[in-house]
């Protein structure tokens, strides 16, 4: 893979990455499309990277199929899978790891404790392995893609970060693999997050600025579920991720609901 792109680099092409860690759906299609735009070789890994999962999750259970997920990335026009062992990311005395600090402290970080840290660690390999001019993830990770943006900036990486709208069913639940686990029952439940969120919405187009007002409201819609169990629901800056007490111009509502035993994320950014 480093070869490949070195090669590539030589010619004078640029290299878009997409990293994800398959069992793909159209939300990984709508990055690929756009990687397309962006590059003129496009690149995407699959990796399911067991450093960013706690010894109570889910890496056993998390959903594979490469057969589907290749012709995904054929419909798609990638140019190269890389697709990686464990063994071959993480080498026997594999000891080195990377700690984004400050914007890791709210909404997920403290109900995963190591999430982020596996993520930046196993970003920072992938980037030095496919050596792209450009990279794309999702904003329905908005964490995620600050945790990103902010270690790039650090670390003086040359790699412009691309953020790509949340993708959504047509009903609004955020396209995510782990929603394979929801029931039917479940499925509908996890509605209340759109939902929760479109409040909030209406209400901040209606002039509402206090963020316990519509923390509180958006609680009432997610705990009328009786199948959801709120793990976190908070107003935050849409850079800091920290939390804010009235509406600004850069604020996000994000949200951790678990809906039986599935823990799901969604985000609204609340300009």
């Amino acid at each position: 893979m480093q070869a490949y792109s070195e090669r590539v680099r030589r010619r004078g092409k640029t290299i878009s990455f997409v990293p994800t860690m398959g069992y793909l759906h159209d939300g990984h299609l709508r990055l690929l499309q756009e990687g397309r735009k962006r590059g003129d070789v496009l690149v995407m890994s699959i990796f399911v990277n067991p450093t960013q999962f706690g010894p109570k999750e889910d890496y056993a259970q998390y959903p594979r199929d490469m057969k589907r997920d290749l012709g995904y990335a054929r419909r798609a026009g990638v140019d190269v899978v890389f697709a990686p062992t464990v063994d071959e990311m993480y080498p026997d005395g594999f000891q080195t790891s990377i700690t984004v600090a400050e914007v890791t402290k709210t909404l997920c970080g403290p109900f995963r404790p190591g999430h982020f840290q596996g993520v930046a660690t196993v970003v920072v390999k992938l980037f030095n392995i496919v050596k792209p001019h450009v990279a794309l993830f999702g904003e329905k990770d908005f964490q995620q893609l600050v945790v990103i943006r902010r270690m790039v900036r650090d670390v003086d990486m040359d790699i412009e970060i691309i953020g790509v709208p949340t993708v959504r069913e047509k009903d609004g639940l955020a396209m995510s693999s782990r929603n394979k686990y929801l029931n039917g029952e479940e499925r509908r439940a996890a509605l209340c997050l759109y939902r929760s969120l479109m409040k909030a919405k209406q209400l901040v187009q209606s002039g509402e600025r206090d963020s316990k007002r519509i923390l509180r409201e958006v609680h009432s819609i997610i705990k009328a579920e009786p199948l959801a169990k709120i793990e976190y629901v908070s107003l935050v800056d849409q850079k800091t991720m920290k939390e804010v007490r009235r509406i600004g111009k850069k604020a996000l509502l994000a949200m951790a609901v678990r809906i039986g035993s599935t823990r799901l994320i969604d985000n609204f950014c609340l300009p």
